[in-house]
């Protein structure tokens, strides 16, 4: 079972460097790894919407709403780093900062990427993806060498794909809605 300190140690072989037996070590790759881990594993839940970190809940309407634009606004919850779906929802939304604006009326649901800090929970794939990731990040503080961070950034990209391309295969293909425009061919 992956830990952080395992997803680290991964990142770390990837650049050459020496493994850690924990993010406190007193070393300048523990030092590296520590300062960078948790940042690096949110962009990476960011740039797709993971099915083994994606969670729903029902939102309420906060008592206060925006000054313009929308009625509506709600809180998103703390764990949410990206919202991917507002379910049934006919009016328009957008975030700002951390809440949802919409004129759809309470409750609204949503499908989200959560911060999962268990990398247990993740697909095995996403772990590889954080860790080349961070491979990358870590590179040019503890080589020093372009070269070896332009090799890594070039394996996170085209491990991304392969991620993305197998994560998106785990659901039923969603039905394209057909609007005025499709329609009026007929």
């Amino acid at each position: 079972m992956p830990s952080a300190v395992d997803i680290c140690n991964r990142a770390l072989s990837r650049v050459g460097e020496a493994r850690i037996t924990s993010l406190a070590d007193d070393s300048k790759q523990a030092r590296a790894c520590s300062s960078a881990y948790a940042a690096v594993r949110d962009e990476v839940f960011r740039a797709h919407p993971w099915n083994s970190v994606l969670t729903r809940t029902a939102l309420a309407k906060l008592s206060s709403s925006p000054s313009f634009g929308y009625d509506d606004e709600y809180q998103l919850p703390a764990d949410c780093l990206r919202v991917v779906e507002v379910y049934d929802s006919v009016y328009p939304w957008v975030i700002e900062g951390k809440k949802l604006l919409s004129d759809e009326g309470s409750p609204i649901s949503i499908r989200y990427v959560k911060r999962e800090e268990d990398p247990n929970q993740w697909d095995s794939l996403l772990a590889s993806s954080v860790a080349a990731r961070l491979a990358m990040e870590l590179c040019e503080e503890l080589t020093q060498s372009n070269t070896k961070r332009k090799l890594a950034a070039e394996e996170y990209h085209a491990l991304m794909a392969s991620a993305r391309k197998a994560d998106g295969q785990e659901q039923s293909p969603m039905p394209f809605a057909e609007d005025a425009w499709i329609t009026a061919r007929n």
